[in-house]
């Protein structure tokens, strides 16, 4: 459940081309409008539309990244044991789990169909710098999935640090695999794991016109 949960996640957060925002907007704002900028280009992308994973993690890296807070991300994935790694270990995990996260954007987004989102009312202070924009995933035949976002303020906009869908984190729901790596093997065996995760779930290029014939 939790997997196909993130699956709707990836297609309405993948959904921003925060990159391209030049000025800071309202959290809430935000959201919408690059959520609704995105899914267009998901719609009308050819190779999107036939399920070019390298087109697809083209986008996220262009267009989501530069949002998100990885360095966060990550200390939230290892909980406590995050104080006890090295700023070398820290910076290789938060490579690899940057690099997970990103073949999960893109394979969930070459599964887009045809979801809609709802952007529920949003209020927050003047003086507020950790927020929850809330939404919901409308599936053609299936329940609507609550789809919250946790967003922080820094000197250089909102940046996302967490998602939850249907009420679970999906940054900490990797704790417990990240805890149980590194009872076995110590934080570089985490390390290790990660990287062979990323290379077994490295995107194909999808065969050119040419090479097809």
């Amino acid at each position: 459940m939790f997997k196909r949960c993130v699956q709707f996640l990836m297609i309405a957060f993948t959904a921003s081309a925060f990159a391209q925002a030049t000025a800071v907007k309202a959290p809430d704002v935000l959201v919408k409008d690059v959520t609704e900028e995105v899914l267009t280009t998901l719609r009308t992308d050819p190779a999107i539309k036939s399920g070019d994973v390298v087109k697809t993690a083209e986008l996220v890296e262009s267009r989501v990244l530069p949002h998100f807070n990885f360095t966060r991300m990550t200390a939230l994935a290892l909980g406590k044991e995050w104080r006890a790694t090295t700023p070398e270990q820290k910076k290789l995990l938060t490579d690899e789990f940057r690099t997970l996260l990103v073949r999960t954007y893109s394979n969930a987004l070459t599964s887009y169909k045809s979801q809609t989102i709802d952007y529920k009312p949003f209020k927050m202070g003047a003086a507020d710098t950790d927020v929850t924009v809330r939404t919901q995933i409308n599936q053609p035949n299936g329940r609507p999935i609550p789809l919250d976002y946790a967003l922080e303020k820094q000197e250089n906009g909102w940046k996302v640090y967490d998602v939850m869908v249907a009420g679970v984190s999906l940054v900490t729901n990797y704790r417990e695999t990240f805890a149980a790596e590194i009872r076995s093997g110590g934080v570089d065996g985490l390390v290790k794991a990660l990287r062979a995760k990323n290379a077994s779930t490295a995107p194909v290029p999808a065969p050119s016109a040419a090479a097809a014939k």
